[in-house]
């Protein structure tokens, strides 16, 4: 049965408890809702809840370890020779499930009898002749002994399914009915559903937490052998980035981070001044006709995906700043159309809206008391502003800028398009330069073997961004609670 319809039918069954257990307590209470302990509707979600939860996790737990299972049997169909040529075992599995879909679609249409996809005694040539009917092109590397792999792949991927129908079905039926018989007047139905519900925001609040634990631990590692075959030296005060998967890579960092963080900087002194003025305007002096119009238009920026934006740094903005500063413009400074400056405007005003509706939304929330007293002791609108309202909201606008900040490191397309791929050190910013996240993705790209430090070192990179992130915010952490001390 498909994972769909199964969840659908789950779901129907819970439906189904949460009526009939609501029916079954009115009833046990003749009908007066005043003998029974919790409200009718708490009855029936607690059916529902035992009817849910034990056929969902069964659900959820059955996909994560059916392919895994299978995987180990049918990995070790794989002879060792094929392995070889294949470069990987992952690599044999792609081909294995590719060649198992094929069957899929050759039984669908009617091009293979069920028999004969299961049978792998079945020769290879009718097989592939059969699958090139119906469209289906293995390829000519493809071996025997991965067409024998695809059926039993196939084989107990189906069997897999229908152990997995029976055994969802049977915990949901199994809920229902327990939940369903301990049904009664007196049953505290309400203590059971806010505990179960607490539990499920529990776990929810757990899975973010461990998540964040998972991503951190595989950095960790991953950067713990890649230190194991790159000096940590080399790589934190390296001024040469130059990569090799031929081996003599040189992998210094500090030209990276000069570039990220100058692409940055930029980005930011485009976007706060203007992202912060635009939401003192939107939320002090603008009028409601105003702002319904304005700052729709002002955040429909941050829609706009960032591989746009890079085309436009490429196609506008770079050929537009080379003729000022360019040869054209005769200042010279300019050599292309990519640099540090193309990317940091461009990225700047992809951040605007970040700032501006962020700080828009926390000046709002400025008590109006505060501006009513401050016009009553006689300052100005612009006085109030400036001396009452920017103070109030300034943590908040700190956050604000923060996470513009992070978002700025983070970016990668306006980089690749706009600032180039050059790793140097230079203080001029119409040169060509490159970024942190824009290597790390250089260095994943393809057949990355993670056993050579040319790999390995994006992991580093990358978790070397996430403490100097993690240490920007907690120092801005420090600085709005010493505001907040002062003002408060």
């Amino acid at each position: 049965m498909p994972v769909l319809w199964l969840f659908i039918l789950v779901l129907a069954l819970g439906l189904i408890g949460f009526v009939l257990g609501r029916a079954r307590a009115l009833k046990d209470a003749q009908g007066d809702i005043r003998l029974l302990h919790s409200l009718p509707s708490y009855y029936g979600s607690n059916v529902l809840l035992a009817t849910l939860i034990p056929g969902f996790a069964v659900l959820v737990l059955w996909l994560i370890v059916q392919p895994m299972v299978i995987h180990g049997q049918v990995a070790g169909m794989i002879p060792e020779r094929g392995l070889s040529d294949y470069g990987s075992l992952n690599l044999a599995m792609s081909d294995v499930r590719r060649v198992a879909e094929g069957l899929d679609i050759a039984v669908e249409q009617g091009a293979l009898s069920a028999e004969q996809a299961r049978d792998i005694r079945t020769e290879f040539t009718d097989i592939r002749g059969r699958l090139g009917e119906v469209g289906v092109a293995l390829g000519s590397n493809v071996q025997p002994y991965v067409l024998q792999a695809a059926q039993k792949y196939r084989a107990m991927n189906a069997t897999g399914h229908w152990l997995m129908s029976a055994a969802v079905i049977a915990a949901a039926i199994a809920g229902f009915a327990i939940a369903y018989m301990r049904t009664g007047k007196d049953m505290r139905a309400r203590n059971s559903v806010e505990r179960v519900i607490l539990i499920l925001l529990l776990s929810a609040a757990s899975i973010a937490i461990l998540t964040t634990i998972g991503i951190v631990l595989s950095l960790i590692f991953n950067t713990i052998e890649f230190f194991k075959l790159y000096p940590a030296t080399d790589f934190f005060f390296g001024t040469t980035w130059s990569p090799s998967f031929g081996g003599g890579s040189e992998l210094g960092i500090l030209p990276l981070f000069w570039g990220t963080f100058y692409v940055s900087i930029i980005a930011l002194i485009v976007a706060v001044p203007i992202g912060l003025f635009a939401a003192v305007y939107l939320s002090e002096y603008a009028g409601p006709k105003v702002r319904a119009i304005a700052k729709p238009l002002l955040e429909v920026l941050a829609g706009i995906p960032t591989i746009v934006y890079g085309l436009f740094a490429l196609l506008t903005v770079g050929p537009l700043l080379m003729s000022i500063f360019g040869q054209d413009g005769g200042l010279g400074w300019m050599q292309g159309g990519r640099s540090v400056m193309t990317a940091g405007l461009v990225m700047g005003v992809m951040l605007i809206p970040f700032v501006s509706s962020l700080s828009d939304d926390i000046i709002n929330a400025v008590p109006q008391a505060m501006r009513d007293g401050s016009l009553g002791l006689g300052a100005t609108k612009s006085e109030t502003v400036k001396q009452v309202v920017l103070p109030a909201a300034l943590p908040g606008i700190v956050g604000a800028i923060l996470l513009a900040a992070s978002r700025a490191i983070g970016e990668t397309m306006i980089v690749v398009l706009g600032a180039g791929a050059a790793a140097k050190l230079d203080l001029n910013p119409f040169e060509a330069m490159t970024t942190v996240t824009t290597r790390i993705v250089s260095q994943l790209t393809g057949d990355a073997d993670f056993s050579s430090p040319e790999a390995l070192v994006a992991f580093a990179l990358g978790m070397t961004l996430f403490v100097i992130t993690l240490a920007l915010n907690i120092f801005a952490l420090y600085i709005v609670r010493k505001y907040r001390e002062q003002y408060d």
